[in-house]
């Protein structure tokens, strides 16, 4: 997308709509934000290590060749050197062979209190 990338490996706060489906659903800014994620599907203990390119308070998307089926619950912990980030959440969007649209589920409050400080940073 040609925007400057920050040492910290974040691009510079602006926000972004891939997904092409969901940008006219969302109700909060997606912004850029590349992280490593790991997921794991639980009912198959299938693991997933890949690379978060966007990022919002209610979920995120993740490049990835392989993908998961639509509606699958999974858990993610986005890693960055700040700390990680753990929760639930489930796959509402697949673009085959390039990625998976993941809406975060059950957020524990002091891991959105950790996201929120993310976006706050991404954004200024």
């Amino acid at each position: 997308m040609g925007e400057a990338t920050e040492p910290n490996g974040l691009a510079s706060g602006s926000a972004t709509n891939s997904g092409q489906p969901y940008r006219e659903q969302r109700s909060v800014p997606r912004y850029n934000f590349i992280a490593h994620v790991d997921v794991i599907e639980p009912a198959s203990d299938t693991r997933i290590s890949a690379r978060v390119s966007e990022i919002s308070r209610k979920g995120c998307y993740i490049d990835v060749l392989v993908t998961l089926p639509i509606g699958t619950i999974i858990q993610v912990k986005i890693v960055r050197d700040q700390g990680s980030f753990n929760t639930r959440g489930k796959i509402i969007y697949v673009q085959e062979g390039m990625g998976m649209g993941v809406a975060f589920v059950d957020v524990a409050e002091d891991q959105l209190k950790l996201l929120d400080s993310w976006l706050l940073e991404i954004a200024s």
